[in-house]
């Protein structure tokens, strides 16, 4: 009797071998579409549209821009002028069609 229950184990072991389940079919994803993007404005970017609306003011020194928030369409931008380092004029950048533009343009001149 002793020599049997090995035996059984073995035929156990070889039996549910043969019961694996089959492979589920693997459910297509859509990929989605991409989505065109703006790039981020930076410090160049911002200084070449402040020059364009302002032609008549110092050139931006510094500039920082950050999302005004999430989702937002709207970018805020700290700026400093001329010799100042400091960044004390604001400026809203807003997405447009394909390009950064003025929120308001008419008040985006400092001086």
């Amino acid at each position: 009797m002793i020599k049997t229950i090995p035996a059984l184990a073995a035929l156990a072991l070889l039996a549910a071998c043969g019961n694996e389940p089959a492979e589920q079919p693997v459910a297509e994803v859509a990929t989605p579409e991409p989505v065109e993007t703006l790039p981020a404005p930076d410090q160049e970017l911002f200084s070449v549209k402040y020059a364009e609306a302002c032609p008549d003011e110092k050139p931006v020194n510094t500039a920082v821009c950050k999302r005004s928030g999430m989702g937002s369409p709207d970018v805020v931008c700290e700026f400093g002028l001329g010799d100042d380092e400091y960044l004390r004029n604001k400026a809203t950048l807003t997405a447009g069609e394909g390009e950064w533009t003025f929120a308001d343009p008419e008040n985006v001149c400092v001086g």
